[in-house]
């Protein structure tokens, strides 16, 4: 048997749907000392789904806690207890998509030991978790473990925040200028958007900086929408910047993007794609056909470069930079680009050695989204999403 903990969630929308958030706590059930506290925004949602991001994130916060933790969760949703209770039928698609993620989060927990119970309670007694939810939908992200799970257990009154959470450490290593104090407070938010496909994309081939520079397909237009689409209904009315590379594709998919969040989009090209020199043009088969161990140096040597191009080392330089400027601006930017430089900034926010860093997939007209404060500390809120 595990810890006694109890989840608090709530979730709201201004407009249902309209501009969302979620709030959730976990408290050791003995002493009710609260342990962690979240909250996100969620552009554009109803209050439902919003309920069900909170429960969601509470849940994840109790595996990070005590995985085989005996657990109440404790919510005002009448219709979300109902459901994961199963006794109500969830014909909603978004929300039958988050009940089964809640699911898997319940399954992951009794596989450790753990269980789960529901408790409908009044509005009244839900106010903590209520309280994060407008922060959540105000646009501020919280992840926070406020006690050290130690000292909660032992029933102390005063403990000390824990330095063991994921968003903020106790000595930050600034990424992005000199030193700071350690912000709390809205951090900038860049989401990172693929261009759609090309008939270069579509054939394999190799389409960098100094090559052909084609435009959208057909199927690129579409993704491109898409994305506008996605993007539009992610930021729910909140303000941002659109940045693109300079290669045409880029700038296509990102006027697209930009009319749906109604933006002028602004070119930097420092996030272009890498220049593959002499290979620029040439498809993936033929060159592991041709030249295998030259195709291995590139993807695996980040300081190997084709003649008339650039190596990975050169790259990322640039695209670092730019990201600096980008984190340096502020507020909310979509940069519109390509898979090897949004490859470069998870990898950079990460620390992924590169001999790793092709595991960051980022399919045509993919979103992926995060979080950077002042003090250099970094969220990833989603990768490759489309």
């Amino acid at each position: 048997m595990g810890r006694a903990l109890i989840v608090e969630a709530d979730g709201g929308s201004r407009g249902n749907p309209g501009v969302a958030g979620y709030g959730a706590l976990v408290r050791d059930r003995r002493t009710r000392a609260v342990l962690w506290e979240g909250a996100a925004p969620l552009g554009k949602a109803s209050n439902n789904v919003a309920e069900y991001s909170g429960l969601i994130a509470g849940l994840r916060a109790v595996r990070r806690i005590d995985p085989g933790a005996d657990v109440e969760v404790r919510m005002d949703s009448k219709l979300v207890v109902e459901q994961m209770a199963g006794r109500w039928k969830i014909k909603h698609e978004d929300m039958r998509r988050l009940a089964l993620e809640a699911r898997d989060e319940l399954a992951e927990l009794s596989r450790a030991g753990g269980s789960v119970r529901f408790t409908w309670i009044p509005r009244e007694e839900n106010k903590a978790a209520d309280a994060l939810s407008n922060t959540g939908m105000d646009g501020r992200t919280v992840d926070r473990m406020v006690r050290s799970p130690q000292a909660a257990d032992a029933g102390v009154d005063e403990a000390v925040e824990a330095a063991a959470d994921e968003i903020i450490d106790a000595e930050p290593t600034p990424s992005f200028g000199a030193e700071v104090p350690p912000d709390l407070g809205a951090p900038t938010r860049v989401l990172l958007v693929r261009h759609g496909v090309t008939d270069f994309t579509v054939a394999s081939r190799l389409d960098g900086r100094g090559g052909a520079d084609p435009s959208l397909n057909a199927t690129g237009q579409a993704q491109a929408e898409a994305a506008g689409r996605a993007t539009a209904h992610l930021l729910g009315g909140s303000p941002a910047r659109v940045v693109t590379s300079s290669l045409t594709r880029a700038r296509e998919t990102g006027a697209v993007v930009a009319h749906a969040i109604g933006a002028t989009p602004e070119v930097d090209a420092d996030f272009d794609e890498q220049d593959f020199g002499d290979w620029d043009g040439a498809t993936i088969a033929d060159l592991v056909r041709d030249h295998p161990d030259e195709l291995a140096a590139l993807r695996n040597d980040p300081a190997y470069a084709r003649p008339g191009g650039e190596s990975h080392e050169e790259l990322a330089a640039r695209v670092i930079a730019a990201f600096g400027r980008v984190v340096a601006a502020g507020g909310t930017t979509v940069v519109v680009c390509h898979r090897k430089p949004i490859m470069v900034v998870l990898a950079h926010l990460l620390q992924i050695p590169h001999e790793t860093v092709w595991r960051l997939a980022a399919a045509p007209g993919s979103l992926t989204a995060v979080e950077v404060w002042a003090d250099g500390n970094a969220s990833i809120a989603f990768t490759n999403r489309t």
